[in-house]
C-alpha cells in the first residue's frame, strides 16, 4: 500500500529525516513513535505531499503527489485547521465536493453521531471548543473513506467516549482491509491497536517491528521504545538475558 524510499528532508542544516524506508502492508494499523523533534510529522507531511523531498514515496503504486494517490489518501492533522466563518455542516460538504463524494451525507451524520457533533451543525468553526474541533478534524480526515489514513496525534484532546469511538473506527477500518499509519508519542493510547511499530529518533529510524515480533522478544511497546530511544547497551541487555538463563 504505502512504501517509502530513502525519504530524505532538510530544513537548511537540518536533517528532519534521514534516508527513510519502510513499507506497510494493506489491512494494516502501523503505530510510528518517537519523542518531540523525531520527525514523524515531518514524514507524515511528506507522504501527504506538503513538504519537497529527496527518494519516493508511493501509494498503491502511484507516485504520492499523483491525482490517483491523493484519491486514495486521507489525513488527520495534529492541529485541526478549521474556517471560522463555515459551520460544521459546511466544512463537511466543503470537503465532500473538493473530493467529489456523492451520497456523502449519509456518511456525514453517521460519522457526527458516533463522535457526538450531531447537535453542533450549525456551530461555527472558532465556536467550537477545541475537543470539538478536533472531533470535526477526526470527522473531515474519515468522510472520504480512504484506503490509507495517516493520523497525527489524533487522540490528543479527545474525551474518553470520542477515544473508544476513534479505537473502534480504527478496529473497523483495518477489518475492511484500509490501512493506518497513526503518529504518536503517548504509547498508552494505541498499545492495543497496532500490528507493526516504527520507532524514530533524531530522524532516523531506530525499530521498525511487527508485534508478533516484540512478542516473541518478550517485551512490551513500551519497553521497546525505552530501549531504543533510551539507548539501553547491548551489553546490558546481554547481562540481562544471561541472569535470567541463570
Amino acid at each position: 500500500m504505502l512504501k517509502v524510499n530513502h525519504v530524505t528532508k532538510r530544513y537548511g542544516k537540518v536533517t528532519a529525516c534521514d534516508d527513510l524506508s519502510f513499507e506497510l502492508e494493506n489491512g494494516s494499523v502501523t503505530v510510528l513513535l518517537g519523542p518531540n523533534g523525531a520527525g514523524k510529522s515531518t514524514i507524515m507531511k511528506a507522504i501527504m505531499g506538503f513538504l519537497r523531498f529527496d527518494g519516493r514515496i508511493e501509494i498503491s503504486g502511484y507516485p504520492n503527489k499523483s491525482a490517483e494517490a491523493r484519491r486514495i489518501l486521507g489525513y488527520i492533522p495534529e492541529l485541526p485547521a478549521l474556517y471560522p466563518n463555515l459551520t460544521v455542516s459546511e466544512h463537511m460538504e466543503f470537503l465532500a465536493r473538493a473530493y467529489r463524494l456523492k451520497d456523502y451525507k449519509g456518511r456525514t451524520e453517521e460519522l457526527f453521531t458516533r463522535f457526538e457533533l450531531a447537535d453542533k451543525k450549525k456551530k461555527f468553526g472558532d465556536e467550537l471548543s477545541k475537543g470539538m474541533q478536533q472531533k470535526l478534524n477526526i470527522c473531515l480526515g474519515l468522510l472520504s473513506d480512504p484506503d490509507l489514513l495517516l493520523m497525527d496525534e489524533p487522540m490528543i484532546g479527545l474525551d474518553p467516549h470520542a477515544i473508544k469511538e476513534l479505537k473502534n473506527t480504527i478496529e473497523d477500518m483495518r477489518a475492511k482491509g484500509k490501512t493506518l499509519l497513526v503518529s504518536t508519542h503517548i504509547i498508552d493510547s494505541v498499545d492495543m491497536l497496532w500490528d507493526r511499530t516504527i520507532i524514530m529518533q533524531n530522524g532516523k529510524i531506530k525499530a521498525n517491528v511487527t508485534r508478533q515480533e516484540l512478542e516473541e522478544d518478550g517485551r512490551t511497546l513500551e519497553q521497546l521504545f525505552f530501549d531504543v530511544t533510551e539507548g539501553v547497551s547491548e551489553e546490558a541487555m546481554s547481562s540481562q538475558e544471561e541472569a535470567e538463563q541463570e
